[in-house]
């Protein structure tokens, strides 16, 4: 399978060691596995090389289709509008060129990377700050947003937190009428430094990471080492009697909530594996290394569990020399440890190719029609659904004709 996009090989083979972006079979699945997603991020010295390696599983309903998307930088008339997923917010008049994994149905994404060199996923998170009834911004919009505005991680951070205070986040996180709602955090990725940023419904905190290695999942992870806050964070937090106003401030324990979702408790298992992942390649990290943490299954990275699975998967090498490009692999299809990491690299001919690109189906969309969710259309891409076929071959015949098990590599 080509790649999505045509690049430079001189490009390409700037970087070493990218010979191992293929899968090795894996067949075990993880009972009981959380339903959650993982970022991941290396800095050096915990890389390997003088890389910033991000990496990010997207942990999504079984059945939903990830498509990979570029949209080139454009110029915008003063005064006009965004739609996102739900609702309209005013329009920049210069956004970046962007690179995004996303769920075909929504205007937000999972995961992506800008022109810039910078990356950004999120993770759905639950705090003592209740949901909020109603449609906005979703945190896959604001991911989409901090990359077509931000030119590095503080930037597109603070992008992130303007909008989240000016419009608030909410609204339908899934394809199904059936409710679905959650707060984010967020971890922001370029060549220089990492921002864990974590929310709780217009509020925020972020910590600023710049050396080693760091994971997010649905946790709250930022306790005391606060670098940025929300101006009226801890007065909220004493006004709701969460925090006395006294002693340390401790984010994670003030704000996390008195009854989590089984998901959040569930997912401790797998940030304490994603932490431990890490931690054994602390110093050795690739962008292999990167892509085998993704493909775990013992440690539930790599999940297949009810009616969740990682149906989409990302890797980005942002070298700290500026002349080299950075580069990005997705997978565009579900379960990376049976899917390949394929290379994308921003250039004035990029070129998109349709077959991770899902359907469209404008105003007749389930989703813009009110009430919304009501049916369900067919947004699989080629390569998804070459990949259903890959996968049922394999399945229904373990054995090749040449007598050896056979491999999915899509």
């Amino acid at each position: 399978m080509s790649a999505y996009f045509t690049c430079h090989q001189s490009e390409l083979s700037s970087h070493r060691h990218l010979s191992n972006c293929f899968p090795p079979t894996v067949f075990c699945r993880m009972a009981e596995a959380p339903m959650s997603c993982d970022c991941f991020v290396s800095l050096p010295p915990g890389s390997r090389d003088d890389h910033v390696i991000f990496g990010k599983n997207a942990d999504r309903p079984r059945d939903e289709v990830q498509e990979v998307v570029h949209y080139p930088a454009a110029s915008h008339p003063p005064g006009s509008t965004l739609e996102c997923t739900y609702i309209q917010i005013p329009q920049i008049e210069q956004t970046h060129a962007v690179v995004l994994s996303k769920p075909a149905w929504m205007w937000g994404a999972e995961m992506g990377a800008n022109d810039q060199g910078v990356c950004i996923g999120n993770e759905a998170v639950w705090t003592r700050e209740p949901i909020t009834p109603g449609e906005a911004l979703l945190g896959m919009d604001l991911v989409r947003l901090g990359l077509e505005r931000g030119d590095s991680a503080w930037a597109a951070l603070k992008v992130i937190t303007g909008l989240l205070e000016q419009h608030g986040q909410g609204g339908q996180c899934r394809e199904d009428p059936e409710p679905f709602s959650y707060h984010n955090t967020f971890l922001l990725v370029d060549r220089n430094e990492a921002w864990v940023l974590e929310t709780a419904g217009r509020l925020w905190v972020a910590q600023k990471v710049t050396d080693g290695v760091k994971n997010i999942s649905n946790q709250l992870t930022i306790s005391t080492e606060i670098s940025a806050e929300h101006s009226e964070l801890r007065s909220a937090a004493q006004a709701q009697g969460w925090w006395d106003g006294e002693g340390e401030f401790n984010f994670s324990q003030v704000f996390y909530p008195e009854r989590p979702p089984a998901r959040m408790e569930l997912a401790k298992q797998r940030y304490k594996g994603g932490t431990e992942l890490l931690q054994e390649h602390d110093g050795s990290v690739t962008a292999e290394v990167m892509m085998s943490i993704l493909r775990d299954k013992l440690s539930g990275i790599c999940m297949d569990s009810g009616g969740f699975c990682t149906t989409g998967s990302m890797v980005s090498i942002l070298p700290r020399d500026n002349s080299l490009p950075c580069i990005h692999f997705f997978t565009a299809t579900p379960d990376p440890s049976r899917s390949i990491f394929k290379p994308f690299i921003f250039s004035n001919c990029s070129t998109p190719v349709l077959r991770v690109v899902s359907p469209e189906f404008g105003p007749d969309d389930p989703v813009r029609r009110q009430p919304r969710f009501q049916s369900q259309v067919d947004r699989r891409h080629d390569l998804y659904k070459a990949h259903e076929v890959a996968l049922h071959t394999m399945e229904t015949n373990p054995v090749g004709s040449d007598g050896q098990p056979r491999t999915v590599q899509n």
